[in-house]
């Protein structure tokens, strides 16, 4: 299928049509990033005493911290753009090959270097950043130079570009931040630098990202019409604003302009949230399936990290461990459980075209929901949100008890999102 022939985007009562050349691709991604979700969960259990007094900094924390935000976040995204681009922006990936090829250099690259900084293992995570480096440079460099032929260049469209500008402005940040490892050059601005890497990779890149595909996606999952969707432009406007003065403020130390960028930041979440919640409302099937649940879930989580934002900056960074609710609320129920949300609805779909599309219609095939559990899906989100909310409790009150039960609970539904994904891919073995 070229470019030529792809259709405008449906509406919201339809569903897209998958780009199949690129499925095995997609796959492999989703694949990886599912492996970097377990691990990252594991590393919860692991790192749970660190977490309990607030060393956020640590390298133990910083090794499974990348797991999420590399592993399970930009694998998961760059696998997914494979899909939304030629599908949402009639542009397919400019080439397959350089895909593939990102992909394996990233994959591999970021369990070498999540285990270099957690083990302190300099040739791991020397090797470890090469490869993420490369694929991340190649990986944005192929969307990057799919971006231009884009037939719908909306506010999706937008906010990819900008994403990309974030995550190679993340990978610069972090090359900085491993220097300073052997170093030692930042000294007292290392935190700070840290807390912009750490913004400009969460909000900068993987929210940014989400926000504008939400703004495609959205209507069409809840089949909501007549919303106002003005609310997604103001909300790209504010965050882009919000990070680069937060980022700017951090690393010169110059408190004003941290206000700015932490009210901007927030005036851009309430924006988003806005805009998701009038859709909501404007949906014409009231019943909500498990991925807009999860999707529900996690804006509550991000809703709250938008108001510690504010608490912490004033407490200061000596708070460590409110530091750490804060972006433990954040990554992981914010992000992460939004992430998962998208899954549900892009995923089964995917799985489902590759499995049945091509018989004819009328035949006694499963339907797309029924390609997983709904029920096991409830109860994967209700352990996660429950891990989420034990685990800031935990770090909260400074008990390693209670946020080790947090990393347990969370990891259990990891487990329970495996035995998802095995059946998505395998089928119903019933």
């Amino acid at each position: 299928m070229t470019a030529a022939t792809l259709p405008p985007m449906p509406a919201a009562s339809a569903a897209p049509r998958p780009v199949l050349t690129s499925m095995t691709l997609v796959g492999a991604h989703f694949g990886a990033a599912t492996l970097y979700l377990t691990a990252g969960a594991l590393g919860l259990v692991w790192v749970a005493p660190e977490l309990a007094i607030g060393a956020y900094p640590s390298p133990q924390v910083a090794g499974v911290t990348h797991l999420f935000t590399l592993g399970w976040l930009t694998m998961m995204i760059f696998g997914a753009l494979h899909q939304l681009l030629p599908v949402g922006l009639g542009a397919p990936m400019r080439s397959l090959r350089v895909g593939q090829l990102s992909f394996w250099c990233f994959a591999p690259g970021v369990a070498l270097f999540a285990a270099g900084v957690a083990t302190h293992a300099t040739m791991l995570h020397h090797a470890g950043i090469g490869l993420v480096g490369t694929g991340i440079l190649l990986g944005a460099g192929n969307v990057a130079a799919t971006l231009p032929r884009a037939r719908f260049r909306q506010v999706d469209w937008a906010a990819m570009a900008i994403a990309l500008c974030f995550l190679v402005s993340t990978l610069g940040v972090g090359i900085v931040l491993l220097h300073n490892l052997h170093t030692g050059f930042l000294a007292e601005a290392r935190v700070r630098v840290l807390s912009a890497h750490l913004h400009v990779a969460v909000v900068g890149w993987a929210l940014m990202m989400i926000v504008g595909v939400s703004h495609r996606l959205l209507p069409m999952f809840l089949l909501s019409h007549g919303a106002d969707m003005r609310w997604t432009r103001r909300a790209l406007a504010l965050l882009t604003t919000g990070v680069i003065a937060l980022a700017w403020g951090l690393v010169a130390n110059v408190s004003p302009l941290q206000w700015v960028g932490t009210l901007l930041l927030d005036a851009g979440v309430a924006c988003w949230l806005w805009q998701v919640a009038s859709l909501f409302r404007a949906r014409i099937r009231r019943q909500l399936d498990v991925g807009m649940r999860f999707v529900s879930v996690a804006l509550c989580f991000l809703g709250l990290a938008a108001v510690l934002g504010p608490v912490l900056l004033a407490a200061g960074a000596a708070h460590r461990q409110l530091a750490t609710v804060y972006v433990l609320v954040g990554l992981l129920g914010g992000i992460v459980l939004t992430v998962i949300g998208f899954f549900y609805k892009i995923a089964p779909m995917l799985a489902w075209t590759v499995r049945y599309g091509d018989r004819p219609s009328g035949g006694n095939w499963p339907s797309v929901a029924q390609t997983f559990s709904a029920r096991v899906a409830h109860a994967q989100l209700g352990a996660m949100a429950l891990g989420v909310a034990l685990l800031a409790a935990g770090i909260a009150a400074g008990s390693v008890h209670v946020t080790r039960c947090g990393a347990v609970l969370f990891t259990a539904g990891v487990a329970l999102f495996l035995s998802q994904i095995a059946r998505i891919t395998l089928g119903d073995p019933s």
